[in-house]
Order: structure tokens, then C-alpha cells, then sequence
């Protein structure tokens, strides 16, 4: 066991726990339990294959007992994995032979343990792993996060759709909208790309060692080796079947399932500016926790760490899950191993998404609103006016609108409710155009950014 107090990476030291849930998917153990499924399912599938008579159909005794191994894979099995591999200086022979030696008292199995790894290439297995590993990590990890993410900030953006505030472009006031509004686009974005990866394939192949059956077919030229291995890889590893590949399946699904979580990285990222940009001016405070301490040196300080720690680990996670998408799709004639030790890495990419997803959870639930502020804003702010009001003399034919408007409030601070009205007041606009714009304050100009926010 690793003391969190001396691991090289913090993922298994300082921030340990956030990974807790990956790390038996994507660990070393994690690896070797996930070839333990492909190896004995093949037996399995071989087994069940009439015109391979060599390896009768198993017993359901035997089968049982195929399904416990793999059910039950534990750490000790992986030390004696180990072990093994101590020897052989080769992971995946030393799963074959480890498996030889764990079934040695199951008669069916004993009696064809030459079949296991039958046909295969090392990739053939490893390939297969790591497509159920990213799966898992999908399904029963990642989904569930962001969905946690999505769900609160949608709430969020439900909760405050009404609240109107001033927006700011090139960091400048400008044309207001609501909170809820803004938050309402994050769900947007979010939303899109979750569905990338809820739609992700895990493509699989077993086809040997260049891609083309050549072992499969001299030991059995009668079976149809491709239609049994797409079977083999759909129906019972639950994966998407890739019948074109050389020794190694290409990766491109890979790239494309790192980039799309990478885009959801950026996006977080980008929101947790915003959050964090929001904290400095008061519009967002943050809930202050009894014992904690914001500075070493100044008592105020409430600090925004946990949308920069969310921002600092998912720029980390991109930065991995990048190079991951551009090397991993990169392999010399039919196979160099380059890719080996990149893939074990895959872990580290997604684990640091989970760190940063989990921090922006934790500053989400800080988070109180100062409406207050908000408003001071936009009563300090009439010049946001200058928009609607040029707009609807552009409408009724007056000469030079958005030239007048400038005059009026570029760069000037301080214009206030009477100087916009005596403008309006002037204009030769229908009456009611003109009771429509002297109603008009900067709270209420906020378009359909209500609606839109409700309707996220």
C-alpha cells in the first residue's frame, strides 16, 4: 500500500481519495483483472464454437467456475501475477500462464489449457483491456460525475434565470443578462459534448498478429474466424468490432473519446475564469467553513482555491489526455510498443478530470449569490441603455442614431436616468416607442435571457 505521505504522483498521495474509483479500473491490478476477462472469454468463445473440435462445449460447472475467476479477480491474484512476470519479463504471458496454473483443477479446462491464448498476439488482449478499462471508466465513473455537474448547474440556472446582470465584453459593461442565462449556456456546452461521450464507440479486435487471421486460419481454415471474432468482441465483451487494423487496433476511437473529454475540460475551465472573475467583483461569495484559514497571513481572505485547484487539474488533465490523442493513433509499419507505457498512463488523464470535476463541485456548493452587488451594477450602468435606444431610431428613420448615441455615453461614467430620458424625450419617434424606452432600465433589458435560462 502506498503512504499518500511519500506517493510520487498526488493523484495517489495528496488527492488520493478523489481517485478512489478509478483506481481499480485503471491500475496495474486493474489491467491485469480486465486481461483475465478477455483471455477466459475466449476460451469461453472457442469453447462454444462447434467446428473447433478440439475444445468441447463447457460444462456448466465449468463455466461457473470460468466466471468466478474472473468475477473474483483480487490483488492477490495480481501479486501471483507478479510473481510470475518476475520470470517471464512479459505481462501477458505471465496471465496465460497464471490461468494454466489456476485452473490445473478444473478437468475441461485442464484438458485444452493450451487453448488459452489461443491464436492471440499480446495486443490482441491488451487491446480488448483497455477498451473494457475506458468503458468502465465511462460508465461508472465519468457519466456520473458530469452528470453531477450538469444537474447542479442547471439548477443553478433555473434557480436564478430572472436575476438580471450586466455583462461585460472585452471586460467592458455591456448589454445585460441574467445569471441564470450565463450558467444556462455552460449546461449548453455541457450538454453537447456529454452526448459525444455517451456515444462513444470502444472499438476491439482479435485478428492476430498483423490483422489478417494467418494463425487462425492454418490451425482452422473452416471457421468463419472473422464472423467469430466480431461476435466474440460485440455480443460478449460488449465493445464495437474493428475488422481493419495491423497488429495493434489503431487508437483513433481513443483520440476521439480523450478529445472529447479534453473539450469538456476546456469548457469547465473557461467557466471557472468566469466564477472565479465573478468572486473578485463581489457578485458570487462563498460560504466560509468553521477552522479553515483563506491566508497564511491575511484573517479576511475567503479564497477562490477550489475553481483554481478545478482549473489547475483539468488544464493537467488536458494536457495529458492531448498527448494521448496525438500519439497514441502513431504506430511504425504494423506495430512498434511505443504505445505500451503511454497507455498506462490513461488513468492519469482521466484522473485528473475527475480531480478537477470534483473540485468544481465543491466550489459550485460554496457559492452564495449577492444579488445586491449585482444590482448596484446595473444601477450604475445606464449607459447599457445606449443599445435599445439607437436600435429603435434606427427603426423609425432617424438620421445618424448610433453617432448620437456615441456622443452621448462613449466613455463617459455617470450617465444617469435623467440624461437618457431628456434624450428620448427629443427624439422624433412614435409616442408609443418613446413610453416603451423611458420604461426601459437596465434590469429590465435583459431580451429572453429569462426564458432561455428556464427553458436549459
Amino acid at each position: 500500500m502506498i503512504n499518500p505521505l511519500t506517493a510520487l504522483s498526488p493523484l495517489d498521495g495528496r488527492y488520493a481519495k478523489s481517485g478512489e474509483d478509478l483506481r481499480p479500473i485503471f491500475s496495474e491490478y486493474g489491467l491485469m483483472r480486465a486481461r483475465v476477462q478477455v483471455e477466459l472469454s475466449w476460451l469461453k468463445a472457442l469453447a462454444a464454437e462447434p467446428k473447433i473440435t478440439e475444445v468441447p462445449a463447457f460444462s456448466t460447472y465449468t463455466i461457473s467456475e470460468i466466471d468466478k475467476v474472473i468475477a473474483g479477480f483480487s490483488v492477490t491474484d495480481a501479486e501471483a501475477v507478479k510473481a510470475i512476470e518476475a520470470t517471464t519479463n512479459h505481462d501477458v504471458k505471465a496471465i496465460e500462464y497464471w490461468l494454466k496454473e489456476r485452473f490445473s483443477g478444473v478437468p475441461e479446462v485442464l484438458a485444452v489449457s493450451e487453448f488459452i491464448h489461443f491464436s492471440c498476439t499480446s495486443e490482441d488482449i491488451n487491446n480488448l483491456s483497455h477498451a473494457l478499462m475506458l468503458k468502465t471508466a465511462r460508465d461508472e465513473v465519468l457519466l456520473p460525475k458530469l452528470s453531477e455537474v450538469s444537474a447542479l448547474l442547471r439548477d443553478l440556472a433555473h434557480e436564478h434565470a430572472a436575476l438580471p446582470m450586466m455583462s461585460r465584453t472585452h471586460g467592458q459593461p455591456a448589454t445585460p443578462t441574467t445569471l441564470g442565462k450565463e450558467i444556462a449556456n455552460v449546461v449548453a456546452r455541457l450538454k453537447r459534448q456529454i452526448g459525444f461521450i455517451k456515444n462513444q464507440e470502444f472499438l476491439g479486435k482479435i485478428n492476430g498478429a498483423v490483422g489478417n487471421y494467418n494463425a487462425h486460419l492454418v490451425a482452422y481454415p473452416d471457421v468463419d474466424w472473422e464472423g467469430h471474432c466480431r461476435r466474440f468482441v460485440e455480443y460478449d465483451l460488449g465493445l464495437t468490432f474493428n475488422p481493419y487494423t495491423i497488429q495493434i487496433e489503431p487508437h483513433d476511437y481513443m483520440a476521439e473519446f480523450f478529445q472529447a473529454i479534453s473539450r469538456i475540460n476546456t469548457i469547465l475551465i473557461d467557466f471557472n475564469r468566469d466564477v472565479w472573475g465573478y468572486i473578485s467583483i463581489g457578485y458570487f461569495t462563498q460560504k466560509v467553513k468553521a477552522g479553515e484559514v483563506g491566508s497564511s497571513t491575511m484573517p479576511h481572505k475567503v479564497n477562490p482555491i477550489d475553481f483554481e485547484n478545478s482549473e489547475g487539474n483539468l488544464g493537467m488533465a488536458n494536457a495529458i489526455l492531448g498527448f494521448l490523442a496525438e500519439k497514441l493513433p502513431i504506430s511504425r509499419w504494423q506495430r512498434d510498443l511505443t504505445d505500451s507505457t503511454v497507455l498506462r498512463n490513461m488513468g492519469v488523464g482521466v484522473g485528473y478530470t475527475i480531480l478537477g470535476l470534483a473540485a468544481h463541485l465543491r466550489g459550485l456548493r460554496k457559492l452564495e449569490i449577492n444579488p445586491a452587488a449585482i444590482q448596484a451594477d446595473l444601477n450604475a450602468t445606464w449607459e447599457l441603455l445606449a443599445e435599445p435606444i439607437q436600435t429603435v431610431m434606427r427603426r423609425y428613420g432617424v438620421a445618424n442614431p448610433y453617432e448620437q448615441l456615441k456622443e452621448l455615453t462613449r466613455g463617459k461614467h455617470g450617465i444617469t436616468p435623467d440624461t437618457l430620458r431628456l434624450f428620448i424625450q427629443q427624439l422624433a419617434i412614435p409616442d408609443d416607442a418613446k413610453t416603451q424606452l423611458l420604461a426601459l432600465t437596465p434590469s429590465l433589458y435583459v431580451g429572453k435571457a429569462q426564458e432561455l435560462a428556464e427553458r436549459i
